[in-house]
This record gives C-alpha cells, sequence and structure tokens, in this order.
C-alpha cells in the first residue's frame, strides 16, 4: 500500500462516527456502547442531546439542520414525511460523532388512516380491536420515517368539561389500564428497533386527568391513597408493558409541578416502578415553571427540571442556555447531565437508530410517490374498529335499524362534515380522505332509497366561540358558517323531514371542542343545534340523533325528543361507512360507554366506582338527608358500562365455585349469557368487585374482569371469571398493597348498575 493511499485510509477511519468505528461487539452491548460514546462527547454534545426541538416557525429548517451537524439537538417532532426526516438525519451524520437523530409525533389514534378518538376505542371494549389500532398506527408512522409517539394517552377522566376527555380511554382504572398495555404493545411490537415499530411515550405523568374544574393546565390536589388506586395504574401498566419513554404532565400535584416533582420523577417512577427509558417534557413545560411560581427565572427552572429527571426539554430554549452556566457553578453536576444523556442515548440504541440512522426513513428511491395517496391508507381496519366503536343508547319502538327504502332526511351541522370525523389529534390524516356521514348513507343507500340533505344549523350561532375555535387555524379555518339566517336554515331542514319517512339528525360538537385547551363549562348541545332538533320533533316523523361529540353529554332534554340516539363520537376515516352500517343494521352495535354520562353539569364529577358513604341515596326512598340533588332525578343518565343492542341480551344464574377464598388459591365465577333477540350480536359481560367492609372507605363497586362475546340468535353460553386474592388488593392510607380477609360481593352485568350478586369470604 502506498503511503499516499495509507493516509487516505487513515483520515477515513478518524471521520467514522463512534458508533461505526466501535467493533461489533459493544454495539452488543447496550450498556458498554453508550458509556463509550459518552466519553466521546463534549458538554456542548451531551447538552445537545437534551434538546427536542419542535418543526415550525420557532425554528427554520436552514437552522436545524445546521443546529443538528453541530450537535446542538437530539431530535425534532412535527415532521410527517421521509423527504423532511431525511436531511435532518444526513445533517446528524456530517456531525462529529454522527449520533443519531429521532424524529416524533402525536400518534394518538392513527397516523393517517384515523380510527375513532381514543374514547371511541375505549366504548368498544376490544382488546383486538384495539391492538389493531395501535399496531396500524405503528405501520403507518413508521413508514413515514418517525421514531417516536407521544402516546398512548392514559390519564384517568372523570370530568368530562375537560376537552382532552376525547382524547383518553375513560374514566376506569383497569379499563384504561389493559388498553394502555395493549396500546403499548401494539405500538412497540416485538421490537420498538423494528422497522415497523415506533417507540411509545406514555401520558401525562401523572394525574392530568384529575385536574381542578376540568380546566386545562390545572392544578391537581389528591390523596397518595386515592392517586396509586386510581390514577396511577395505567402509567404503570405502561411501564411494565415496556414503555420506552415517559411524557411529563403540565400539572402540579399537591403543589409540587410534575416537572420540577423529584418524588414524582425519581422516587416512584425510576426506584419503586424500575422506569430506565427518556423522559420528555411536554411543550415548554420547563419555562412554565416560572409561572407556577417554583423558580424565579429560567436557570433556576432548567436546575430544577433536569435534577427532577427531565431528560429531553420539547421546544427547548432552556437547557440549551442555561445548562452551561449550571454546570459550571456546581448548581447542576455533571451526573445530573450524564444521567439525562444517558437514558437518551439509550432510547435511540432501543429505537435501532445506532444500528441503522435510517431504519424508517429508507432510501429516497424508495419513498413513496404520493405520500398521501389513498392506497396508503388502511381502510377496511379502519371501518372494521368504528363499527365496533359506537355506543347505541336508544332505540324506542325498534326504530332503528333503518330500511333501505323510502325517502330519509339527512341534517345537522356534522352530517357532511370531514375533518370533524377525524376528532382531535388526527395526526396525518387528511380531511378530504374522510367518510362522512352523508357521503356513508349515499354509498350505503345507492338507487334504493332517497336522501335529503339540509344542513339545519351551523355548530354553533354564538360568534366568540367560533372565533375561539378558529384562532388557531385561521389560515383555514375548521369552523364555517353558514351565513344563512337560523330560520332560514331551520325551515330547509323541517322542509326536508316532511317529505321524508325518518330523519336522522347529525349533532353534538366539533372537534376542536373536545380539544386541548377546550375545556367547557356546560356539556349541552350548542343552543342552535337544539332548536333544529326541537323543530325536527315538531314534524312528527321518526328522529334519529346521531352524536359526534368527544366527551360526555348532557342529553336528557334530547332524550324526550328523540326515538334513537347513536353515540359515533369522532369515529375517524371511514366514520360515515361505520355509521351507516350500523343505522341500516349492517353491522349490531355491540360498544359500551368508557365513560359516565351525567344528566347535567351540576352532577360532575360523577363516575360509577365512587367511594361507598355514611348518607348515600337510595332509589325510590326519601332523599332527605341523604347524598343527593333534589332539583332532578339522581344517578347518571346513562351508566359506565352501558349500550343497547339489536339483540336483547340476559343474564342468569351466577354461581361461585367456593364460599371461601383462600390466599394463592383461585375462586371461579360463572355466569349464563344469553343472546334472546333475533339478530346475531356481540355484549360485553363486565365483573365488578365490592370489598364489604375494609380499613377504610372502598368503592360501591371496582371492574375487575369483562368478556365480550359474540352470540347467534338464541344461543347460550357459559362463561367464567377466575377470581384470586390479586384481585381484591388495594393501596391502603399506609401505602401497603395488600387484600384485606372478610366478604367481598361479586357482581356481573351487561353495565354497571344491571348486576346480578354473590357473596364470598376472603380467609
Amino acid at each position: 500500500m502506498n503511503k499516499l493511499c495509507l493516509l487516505g485510509l487513515l483520515v477515513s477511519l478518524a471521520s467514522q462516527s463512534a458508533f461505526a468505528a466501535a467493533p461489533a461487539e459493544p454495539l452488543k452491548n447496550k450498556d458498554a456502547f453508550i458509556a463509550n460514546l459518552m466519553k466521546q462527547m463534549t458538554e456542548d454534545e451531551k447538552i445537545g442531546q437534551l434538546r427536542l426541538i419542535s418543526i415550525g416557525p420557532e425554528m427554520p429548517r436552514e437552522l436545524i439542520r445546521k443546529e443538528i451537524a453541530a450537535g446542538r439537538i437530539g431530535g425534532t417532532f412535527n415532521s410527517i414525511t421521509r423527504d423532511e426526516n431525511r436531511p435532518m438525519q444526513d445533517a446528524a451524520m456530517r456531525g462529529r460523532l454522527k449520533i443519531p437523530m429521532f424524529f416524533a409525533y402525536d400518534v394518538i389514534h392513527g397516523h393517517r388512516t384515523i380510527f375513532p378518538i381514543s374514547l371511541g376505542l375505549a366504548a368498544s371494549w376490544d382488546m383486538d380491536a384495539i391492538a389493531k389500532v395501535g399496531r396500524t398506527s405503528a405501520v403507518e408512522a413508521a413508514a413515514d420515517g418517525i421514531d417516536m409517539t407521544f402516546a398512548p394517552m392514559v390519564d384517568i377522566a372523570r370530568d368530562p368539561r375537560w376537552g382532552r376527555t376525547s382524547e383518553g380511554f375513560g374514566e376506569d382504572t383497569y379499563l384504561v389500564s389493559r388498553i394502555s398495555r395493549v396500546m403499548v404493545e401494539s405500538f412497540q411490537g416485538q421490537s420498538p428497533a423494528n422497522a415497523d415499530s415506533i417507540m411509545a411515550a406514555v401520558k401525562h405523568f401523572a394525574l392530568y386527568g384529575a385536574v381542578e374544574g376540568g380546566r386545562d393546565y390545572n392544578t391537581v390536589d389528591m390523596s397518595p391513597a386515592k392517586m396509586y388506586n386510581d390514577y396511577l395504574p395505567p402509567y404503570r401498566a405502561a411501564i411494565d408493558a415496556g414503555a420506552g419513554g415517559v411524557m411529563v404532565a403540565l400539572n402540579s400535584i399537591n403543589g409540587v409541578p410534575a416537572t420540577s416533582n423529584t418524588w414524582l420523577m425519581n422516587d416512584l417512577l425510576r426506584k419503586e416502578w424500575g422506569f430506565k427509558g427518556v423522559t420528555v417534557s411536554d411543550h415548554g413545560a420547563i419555562g412554565e415553571l416560572i409561572r407556577h411560581g417554583v423558580a424565579k427565572d429560567g436557570t433556576e427552572a432548567a436546575k430544577l427540571a433536569i435534577k427532577a429527571g427531565i431528560d429531553l426539554s420539547m421546544n427547548d430554549s432552556l437547557y440549551g442556555e442555561d445548562l452551561p452556566k449550571l454546570l459550571k457553578s456546581g448548581d447542576v453536576s455533571q451526573t445530573d447531565l450524564d444521567n439525562a444523556v444517558r437514558e437518551i442515548l439509550g432510547a435511540k440504541y432501543d429505537m435501532g437508530l445506532f444500528k441503522d440512522p435510517y431504519v424508517r426513513i429508507g432510501v429516497a428511491s424508495e419513498d413513496p410517490a404520493d405520500t398521501y395517496a389513498d392506497s396508503r391508507l388502511h381502510r377496511e381496519a379502519a371501518r372494521d374498529v368504528a363499527r365496533r366503536s359506537l355506543v347505541l343508547l336508544e332505540n324506542r319502538n325498534q326504530t332503528l335499524p333503518l330500511k333501505k327504502a323510502g325517502t330519509i332526511a339527512l341534517v345537522g351541522p356534522l352530517a357532511d362534515a370531514p375533518i370533524d370525523m377525524m376528532g382531535s389529534w388526527a395526526a396525518a390524516g387528511r380531511p378530504h380522505q374522510s367518510v362522512t356521514v352523508r357521503e356513508g348513507l349515499r354509498r350505503a343507500l345507492g338507487d334504493q332509497a332517497k336522501v335529503i340533505y339540509a344542513k339545519g344549523s351551523n355548530v354553533t350561532g354564538d360568534k366568540a366561540i367560533v372565533d375561539y375555535l378558529n384562532f388557531l387555524n385561521f389560515d383555514a379555518p375548521e369552523i364555517v358558517d353558514d351565513p344563512r339566517p337560523a330560520a332560514v336554515m331551520i325551515a330547509e331542514a323541517v322542509k326536508a323531514a316532511k317529505q321524508s319517512d325518518v330523519v336522522v339528525a347529525v349533532v353534538g360538537e366539533s372537534r376542536g371542542m373536545s380539544h386541548e385547551s377546550s375545556s367547557r363549562t356546560t356539556l349541552e348541545i350548542p343552543a342552535s343545534q337544539r332548536e333544529l332538533i326541537k323543530a325536527l320533533k315538531a314534524t312528527g316523523k321518526p328522529l334519529v340523533l346521531v352524536l359526534m361529540n368527544g366527551r360526555p353529554l348532557a342529553l336528557a332534554w334530547e332524550r324526550e325528543q328523540a326515538d334513537a340516539i347513536l353515540e359515533t363520537w369522532f369515529s375517524g376515516t371511514e366514520g360515515g361507512n361505520a355509521i351507516a352500517d350500523v343505522l341500516f343494521g349492517d353491522y349490531n352495535p355491540s360498544g359500551k360507554l368508557a365513560i359516565t354520562f351525567p344528566r347535567s353539569v351540576g352532577q360532575i364529577p360523577m363516575y360509577y366506582n365512587h367511594l361507598r358513604i355514611g348518607r348515600p341515596f337510595t332509589p325510590g326512598k326519601p332523599g332527605n338527608y341523604t347524598s343527593q340533588y333534589f332539583e332532578e332525578p339522581n344517578g347518571p343518565l346513562y351508566p359506565f358500562g352501558y349500550g343497547l343492542s339489536y339483540s336483547d341480551f340476559s343474564l342468569s344464574n351466577l354461581s361461585l365455585s367456593s364460599k371461601t377464598l383462600k390466599k394463592g388459591q383461585t375462586l371461579d365465577a360463572s355466569i349464563q349469557v344469553k343472546n334472546t333477540g333475533k339478530h346475531d350480536g356481540e355484549t360485553v359481560v363486565q365483573l365488578y368487585v365490592q370489598d364489604v367492609a375494609a380499613s377504610m372507605s372502598r368503592p360501591v363497586q371496582e371492574l375487575k374482569n369483562f368478556q365480550k362475546v359474540m352470540l347467534k340468535a338464541g344461543e347460550e353460553r357459559t362463561l367464567h371469571f377466575s377470581i384470586s386474592e390479586e384481585e381484591l388488593k388495594f393501596w391502603n392510607n399506609q401505602l401497603q398493597f395488600a387484600a384485606e380477609p372478610g366478604d367481598f360481593n361479586i357482581l356481573i352485568g351487561l353495565d354497571s348498575q344491571a348486576v346480578q350478586q354473590q357473596t364470598f369470604e376472603l380467609l
């Protein structure tokens, strides 16, 4: 070899990345590989890894690429195509150590194919369907070069005034925990390093759904026992399922913001739960420590956050600016910095990026010809899952299913609303690819029946609300009002109704009304739509209400007007087809509510598994000196677990294999379920437990298991549920997790109220 060749070889070897230059064996040993890489990193390069930058006006793309090449950015979010992400990864590969970037996005209920909102997914009570959503979402996101999703969102929500109720899976700890586990496993697949998988970052840690007054970003004040029993288990389920990341909540907990909460982030998450992954602040949350009143300036905010265990600073300005001087002064130690860097590099290792920085980006020659092509969608899966999420709330005189004949009046501001069909956090979904209810009915009917469409009203007649909801979308407003007078629009709808055999009114909320920063003081359908419903009712024609909404609504008045009510949430890309399938009986609805529907906002908080009290209200007895409201009937309008079918189901013969249960053993609860109707259908049989007497007040009942079962018309089956000591444990006031000997009631039903009961004793 001549000298020139040898010199060229030496220069080439010197410029190789840390991971490429290292022998193969360290790459197989995660800890050794990361330790070796960190030895080569400068302080500035380490701080750069802590910065998670938003793609947007805050930092132009050219500057982002320059900062990446200089080692001053660890990851970005909000870029959703390969050709967006490839230049940034190229920039990372031009850096001194060639540490790969990762790319994140809020993939909540679909990526390009949009599935029902999370609250709708929970209403399916179908873990296979939910797994299909997570896996499909991961495949689509990974195919666009995305490595991490800020999901699942598993905040328990018991105050539906909170706009982000739509983003979570409801009020019940057990159900949300099961879904949390399934979503993490389906996002990450066999390994988050696989090319068709993405890393899950569970959020919002912690207790975000319990914000005071249901007002977004508000404070949370909660006893440790309530935290451990009700609100923390879904996050723990995600961690136990292997979630590689945790996004930190914006709220404070008992006066300490989550972003600076050392107990939450270190003592609980890392020490007690053993979490080894990466933690991510929410957008700008480190700077918000100043407004929380726990930091006097940005420097102190950065110190509090990194010492609490916040690894990645989302939309960072403070880590990059303030950590160098904090390290120099000794207020932040090298260990504090290294701990954060180690977790970030570990997450990149787990995502397979050190092995192949382009594992999800691929090569340009393989990019899709049309990123937004309809052929890239998974419409069949979206339609299947959407049908499973729909909940039949009312069906008087068998109004549904409708006949594919005659004339149908289709009215309402949401009947032909493609953007609303997708719901909040619709990722890379495109409204023009959504099937609206109008289009779904057209496809279902063909030339078999006539549909007369009339909008009937705007979503709301309140201009201030429209302006608020359009504020962040001023270039392309989501709510575009029909300029005609309200009376003219209603008259058009009434005319359509009078010419028809049945009226289908699609009413509820626009998607922006159930979103982040969209807390409400009322749960009523807007007045403009109620006026429309009133006018339609007066025609005397059968009236079917199709609801679109992201939270429980107060529907006591609407229930009296309608002959049938179908809850469809925001049901995604194939929502219109799925809704038509159910309306015409091509699919028998099987959804069950994952959250209680109160009669009015004044009942909030209302959830089925509240603690027992000394003076409970008893239906049918005088309410004086009991816990109740005297102006209206007590109890929910529609209870947790409720949902009708075109079939009828009955339960009978609940029996226990034993009247006693010893520790270490199991008890079998069996019950017969029969389809007594004329249609094949599915139902959800739900098992609840009540601790009769304990060392502290316990809930009136708690969901502990369920089975979704398909039965042919007339078919009967015996279901079995296994009960062990584990299902009876709870966190007491000393934060000991144990079951206490004594009597327990087993309650099994088709919802949380209509149950059969048996008793056994834990010895």
